[in-house]
């Protein structure tokens, strides 16, 4: 049972980020009439997915990413998207202090119950893990008084021996038919799994539906 926040903020890299890892998630805020804000830190500018067959090259997936972003969006019905500008693939080369400063400043002006981002050691890519960094300790730096409760989503294959298994859970069954929108938002990033996923949805493979039907978070604590 998700928790009616004051305000939720997800900050991921990433347009699909948000698709694969909160989408149900942030579909069941809105429903539920939590605002919800989502920093995308850039437009995935240098993925090596341009469609299958291509409907992008290196010139034009920018603003093909864009574009999915903001359908997926739409899909989720929420309305109150930062496009922060950054370039892909070079997140973890960004000033830390900059980056800080940016989540900083976010949180501060929204002012946020809730904060969804990546685990700052355990979630594969570069980008991902700096930018987890990042928001760790724009939080960290919070009083604690006043501090947002932070989620984290770690997914290395070695996770669960490091820090266990996940301490939330978002059962978002319901909201099924808006985390398939949001997934088929990303077609240039998504088409070629989600052939494969379907066939398993529609099959009731316990796995897959596992994956559609909940979502998992480690709620991040400062020792």
């Amino acid at each position: 049972m998700l928790q009616k926040e004051r305000h939720v903020v997800v900050i991921f890299p990433h347009p699909d980020d948000e698709a694969f890892g909160v989408s149900g998630t942030i579909s069941k805020y809105i429903e539920m009439g939590v605002p919800v804000t989502y920093a995308c830190l850039t437009l995935g500018e240098m993925g090596r997915n341009l469609g299958n067959p291509p409907f992008a090259n290196r010139e034009t997936l920018p603003q093909v990413r864009k574009q999915e972003l903001l359908n997926a969006c739409n899909a989720m019905g929420l309305t109150d998207l930062r496009m922060m500008g950054l370039r892909d693939k070079t997140i973890e080369f960004e000033d830390p202090d900059k980056m800080i400063k940016l989540v900083t400043d976010l949180i501060e002006e929204v002012n946020p119950s809730l904060v969804i981002s990546f685990h700052p050691q355990l979630a594969v890519h570069p980008d991902h893990n700096a930018t987890g960094q990042a928001v760790v300790e724009a939080v960290r730096r919070i009083p604690e008084a006043q501090r947002p409760v932070l989620y984290v989503n770690a997914f290395d294959n070695n996770t669960v021996n490091v820090i266990g298994e996940p301490d939330v859970i978002h059962h978002v069954a319901d909201m099924q038919d808006k985390k398939i929108a949001a997934l088929k938002a990303h077609a240039s990033q998504t088409l070629w799994m989600l052939q494969d996923m379907e066939k398993r949805w529609a099959a009731q493979e316990e796995d897959a539906l596992e994956w559609l039907h909940n979502e998992k978070f480690y709620r991040y604590t400062f020792d």
